[in-house]
Order: C-alpha cells, then structure tokens, then sequence
C-alpha cells in the first residue's frame, strides 16, 4: 500500500516558543502547496508515482545548455540536513553518497526516553518528501521521460536527517548536522529549515562559522511567514556569511509568504516547484525550502567551475547577477532573482561584496540636438551656389532642346520642297 504524506500541517509550520535557544525547534519550510494532481492535498509516494513530463517553469527560465557548457557541477558535495533523501527515487539514486550520509532525528520511545535512530543511519531514508524535493533541485540525473532535472546534475548529495514532519529537530541537532558536513568535507550546505520565534542561538552561530571557516558555502531559507508583509529575521539565515534566499513568483516577484527583511540576499523561484520524491516520481510544493536548493544548484556549479572561489565570492557573484528589480538591494528578493547562466558566464574574476548598479541610479539625460534659428554665412553660400548650378543646368537643357528643335524643323521643310 502507498505510503501517503500530508503535505501540510501545523507541525511544518509550528514556531518554537520553549524558554531556552538551545531547545529551539527547527521548522520545515513548506508554504500551502500545490500539487501534481489538481485539487489534491497529497502526495502519494509509490514507484507508479506520477512523473512529470515537460519541463517545470523554474527550469524553462535557464537556458540549461549554456548553463552546462561552463559547468555540471562535478565532484562538488552539497549537503542536505533535511528529513533525508530517499535514492529509491530513480534520478536520486546515482546522485546521493549514501556512505557519507547520517541520521541525527532524535525520537523518544513509548516511555519518553530519547532513542538516536529513526530509520536508516545513512539518512537515505524519507518519509516526508522534503529533504528528497530539495535534493532534487539541486541535483537530480536526467532521466527519459520527464523534463526535470536538477541545476548542477553532477553534483553528489550529502544526505543528513535531521527533521521530521513532528519538528523533532531542534537547533542542536542542526548544530550537530552542520559539523557532521564539515567533517565530509561539504562544499556546500543547504538547509530549508530554521527556528524563527525564539532568540538566536550561540551554538547555531558557531556552527555556521565554522563551517563558512572551513570554505563551505552555506545557503538558508528564508522562511514562509511573510504574508504579513512585515520583517523578522530568521535563523540560520540571518547568520552573516549566510546566502539568504526568499521566494519568487512566475513573474520575478516576492511570493506573498516569503518572509521579508534586510537580510535577504537573494531570491529563487519557490511556487509551484516540481521535484523528485521517495519511491519515484515528481510533485509539486512551494516554499522558500525549495528556494534555496535552486541557489545552492548554482553555487555548486560556481564552485566546480572556479574551485578556489571562497564562500564569500560566490555568495558575492550570485548576488551580483541576480535579476534586479530596483539597483541595488531590497528586503523583499535581496539583491534580486538569482540568474545561474549570468552567475557563471560574466565571471571573470572574483568579487567580494555586489556592487548597486550605478546606471539605473545615475543615468543622465540625452543631449538634446543644437537649435538653429537662422543661417550662417556658410550655409547661405552653400544654398546660393546650389541655386546658380541648378539654374545653369535647367538653362543649358533649356538651350539643347530648343536647337534640336530647330534643326528638326529644318530637315522636314527641305523633304517638304523635295517632293513638290
């Protein structure tokens, strides 16, 4: 019988409330979502899942194969601390290094005593769907049949379980997952996830540090709670060094849950995302969740492409490139709409910090043409002597068609005289 996850319940959107940081609860990001089969709420994971065919929007707006003759992202690892990665899903299988996986979901037993393992140890395994929707964009194979795939398709997942659709993850085992990707030597971390609600937490902090000390790029949602328009910073992604990324719209726009604020680097397409899930197939979700895998697919093929790059290069070159809106940054997209075949082809060199783009703030005006209210001595000339060669030419025509004229009449009265 198919395993059934709902895709939407208080527990995804719960916020932690406890007294202590270091109890805080890290939140899944998935919005109210839409999904393969219209009118439903669910998404049915079975190996006769659907499977979508053509290509989702979000890709349609890259031009994959530019995108990819400057980089697949080979050899990069990026890890996902997530509710894991099913490989059983055919375009995850030859993508997820399952022997560097882990599985840090702490679940209590029936007398409430906390037991380590929930699953597999490797993290290979998912019963939500999320963490294997996030891997996908990032990385999922080619595959016959459908027009998904993901931005870098030949990077390898780190598959770390750190969460569940109860909230089990707390802000120390997501500590715990970050150091477990520096010691398997992550190039990149995504994390769809963070713990709004409560204050930031000093061993979080740290992590991330250590983490971006080591050279990793670190990528973070956003978080879903925007719909009020107003800003709240959240956790990991308001940590400095972290790329922050919200969601957009089909037309470039701030989706209306986006969380906002001035820590927003950038933003990546989050409604209506199709992505792998457990057993095979495809669903749709929205999310700021499945936001930052997009941006972390681009920051793996930046890292594969210019392998010496630092985390704040990259961040540094996704933000420079992104699709803006005004000129320089804003609280709702950040630095704008990521754009992945701008972010590896106008790469000449590294930058460290994006730059306002000067000539929409300080365009000046056109030259207006010179006035002229009368003519100049040399224009009179000119005009005079254009007049005098056009009179002589009329005259001399006028000259030429008169003595042909006139010798014409002459021959036919001497014809005339001759036949008399």
């Amino acid at each position: 019988m198919p395993q059934t996850a709902t895709r939407t319940t208080p527990a995804l959107h719960r916020r932690a409330t406890l007294a202590t940081a270091a109890a805080m609860t890290a939140t899944l990001l998935a919005a109210p979502a839409a999904t393969a089969d219209p009118g439903s709420d669910q998404c049915t994971f079975s190996k006769t899942n659907h499977q979508y065919a053509s290509t989702p929007w979000a890709l349609q707006r890259v031009n994959l194969d530019e995108l990819w003759s400057e980089s697949k992202g080979k050899d990069v690892r990026v890890a996902v601390i997530d509710t894991g990665v099913d490989t059983a899903n055919p375009q995850l299988t030859h993508a997820v290094e399952a022997s560097l996986g882990a599985n840090f979901l702490p679940v209590k037993d029936k007398k409430g005593q906390p037991v380590q393992d929930r699953g597999n140890h490797s993290g290979t395994t998912d019963t939500v769907g999320h963490g294997t929707r996030v891997a996908g964009i990032i990385a999922a194979r080619p595959m016959k049949g459908t027009g998904f795939v993901g931005l870098a398709p030949e990077a390898t997942i780190i598959p770390i379980k750190q969460n569940d659709a109860e909230g089990h993850g707390t802000a120390g085992t997501l500590v715990t997952a970050i150091r477990h990707a520096i010691k398997e030597k992550a190039d990149v971390i995504n994390i769809s996830q963070d713990t709004t609600g409560a204050a930031p937490d000093e061993g979080l902090r740290e992590a991330v540090d250590e983490a971006l000390g080591a050279g990793i790029v670190v990528v973070a949602s956003a978080g879903n709670n925007g719909l009020n328009g107003k800003n709240q910073n959240t956790y990991p992604a308001s940590y400095p060094g972290v790329l922050a990324v919200a969601a957009s719209d089909r037309n470039n726009e701030r989706a209306p849950f986006s969380q906002p604020g001035d820590f927003v680097g950038v933003a990546a397409p989050g409604v209506d995302m199709i992505s792998t899930v457990p057993k095979g197939g495809h669903c749709s979700d929205n999310g700021t969740s499945f936001s930052a895998p997009y941006v972390a697919g681009v920051a793996a093929l930046i890292k594969a492409k210019h392998k010496d790059w630092t985390p704040r290069e990259i961040v540094a070159q996704i933000e420079q490139t992104a699709e803006r809106s005004i000129p320089g940054r804003d609280r709702l997209v950040g630095w704008g709409v990521v754009d992945p075949v701008r972010a590896l082809t106008e790469d000449d060199h590294p930058i460290e910090s994006p730059r306002p783009d000067a000539g929409l703030t300080h365009a000046e005006a056109p030259t207006p043409a010179k006035l002229t209210l009368g003519e100049t001595p040399q224009e009179r000339t000119a005009r005079i002597a254009t007049y005098v060669a056009v009179g002589v030419a009329v005259l001399v025509a006028a000259l030429s068609g008169a003595a042909v004229a006139l010798r014409d009449a002459r021959r036919r009265r001497r014809s005339l005289w001759g036949r008399a």
